[in-house]
C-alpha cells in the first residue's frame, strides 16, 4: 500500500450494531474508499435490516460475497460479523495480506484467539481489537491522573455495563452458538479492556461468576441476561463488573457503562455515556450527545496504523495499535474464565 491511492477499507457483515456506524465515519473520511459484504444478512432473522438494504440506506458500495470483498484488493478489512464468525474472516484476511480491525470479543473460544492472533503475526499484517470505549475522554483523565499517582496504589475496581437485549435488532446476540454467551459476553470485555489499560495487560488470576436468565425470561433466549463477575488480579487488585440486558426496551438509550477506581489515596469513577443534553420533546426523548466520537478515535487510530504500516510483509513484525491481539486474548480469557465460574458453581483459575 503507498499514499498515491485512497485507502481502501472492506467491512465484512453488518451482523455487528457497530458496523453500520464505523461505515458512517468512514463515509465521512477524506482519503478513504469503502466497500461492505454481509452474505449472511439475507438470511438472519432480525427485524432490523443488513446486507444490502442496509447498505443502501447507510450509502455504501456493496457486493454479494466475501470472494469479491477480497477481489477488490482491500488494505484492511473491520470484521463485524457474528463473533463464532471472526476466526475465518480473519484467517483469510491474514492469508490475503490484509490488516484486520476486528470487533470485540477476539473470539467466542480462546483457541480461536490463539489461532488469530498467530495468522496475523505470521503474515505480518495488524490485529486491533475494537474497544472503543478507551478513546473516551473521561478514561483519558482517568488514566492520566491514576498514572500520575494521584489515586495511589489502586486496590479496587467496580465496573457496571447494563444495556438493552438486542433481540429484536440483531437475535444472533442471544444465540450462544454464535455469540458464546449472553450478557457475560457481551458486556463484561468492555470494563475488562479498560482495566487492562489501566493495569498495563496486568494478567488476571481469578474469576468468579454468576449468571441467569431471569430477565428476559419472556423471550425463551438460551442465553444469559445478566450476571456478575468477580476477578482477581496478579498484584490482588479485586475487580468486579456488573453485566446485563437490564434496560427495558422502551429505554431511550442503548443503555451505558461505569467505571470506579479506587486507589489507597483516593478513588475516581467515570460515566463515558452519559455525556448528553436530555429533555423531552414533541417527537419524545431528546439526547444530544456532546464530546468526542469514540468510534471515530478508534477508526483512526487503526487506519494511521495500516497508513504507517503499509503492504503486509510475512515474517516481519508488524505494528500494533491498541488494542491489539494481546489485549483480545487477555480480556477474552477473564469472560472464559466467568463462562466455566458459572456453570461451575465456584471461582476458576484463568
Amino acid at each position: 500500500m503507498t499514499t498515491a491511492h485512497p485507502i481502501k477499507i472492506a467491512i465484512a457483515s453488518f451482523a455487528h450494531m457497530h458496523a453500520a456506524g464505523y461505515a458512517r465515519t468512514l463515509l465521512g473520511m477524506p482519503g478513504v474508499s469503502l466497500l461492505a459484504s454481509d452474505p449472511d444478512g439475507a438470511t438472519a432473522p432480525d427485524d432490523a435490516p443488513r446486507g444490502a438494504d442496509l447498505a443502501a440506506q447507510i450509502g455504501v458500495p456493496y457486493v454479494d460475497d466475501y470472494d469479491d470483498l477480497f477481489a477488490w484488493g482491500p488494505d484492511a478489512v473491520i470484521v463485524t460479523t457474528e463473533n463464532a464468525r471472526h476466526r475465518a474472516i480473519v484467517e483469510r484476511a491474514a492469508a490475503e495480506g490484509v490488516h484486520v480491525l476486528c470487533e470485540k470479543p477476539i473470539a467466542t473460544e480462546i483457541a480461536d484467539a490463539e489461532a488469530m492472533i498467530a495468522a496475523c503475526a505470521a503474515a505480518g499484517v495488524i490485529l486491533m481489537i475494537a474497544y472503543p470505549v478507551r478513546f473516551a475522554s473521561q478514561f483519558t483523565a482517568l488514566r492520566q491522573h491514576l498514572d500520575a499517582g494521584a489515586l495511589g496504589e489502586p486496590f479496587a475496581i467496580v465496573g457496571t455495563n447494563n444495556g438493552k437485549i438486542p433481540t429484536d435488532s440483531r437475535q444472533w446476540f442471544t444465540d450462544p452458538a454464535l455469540s458464546g454467551g449472553g450478557a457475560m459476553v457481551d458486556h463484561v470485555v468492555h470494563c475488562a479492556d479498560l482495566i487492562d489499560a489501566l493495569t498495563g495487560g496486568m494478567r488476571a488470576r481469578t474469576v468468579y461468576a454468576a449468571a441467569n436468565g431471569i430477565l428476559h425470561s419472556e423471550k425463551n433466549v438460551a442465553a444469559e441476561t445478566g450476571g456478575l463477575v468477580t476477578i482477581t488480579y496478579e498484584s490482588g487488585l479485586i475487580a468486579t463488573i456488573d453485566c446485563s440486558w437490564s434496560q427495558p426496551d422502551a429505554a431511550s438509550t442503548w443503555g451505558g457503562l461505569t467505571l470506579k477506581v479506587t486507589g489507597t489515596n483516593g478513588s475516581v469513577e467515570i460515566e463515558p455515556f452519559a455525556e448528553h443534553i436530555g429533555g423531552v420533546g414533541v417527537d419524545g426523548d431528546i439526547r444530544i450527545g456532546y464530546g468526542a466520537d469514540i468510534d471515530a478515535l478508534l477508526i483512526d487510530e487503526f487506519l494511521e496504523a495500516v497508513r504507517r504500516s503499509g503492504a503486509a510483509v510475512p515474517g516481519r513484525a508488524p505494528l500494533a495499535p491498541q488494542p491489539d491481539g494481546a489485549v483480545g486474548m487477555r480480556t477474552l480469557e477473564i469472560v472464559d474464565a466467568a463462562r466455566r465460574s458459572a456453570r461451575a458453581g465456584s471461582p476458576v483459575a484463568v
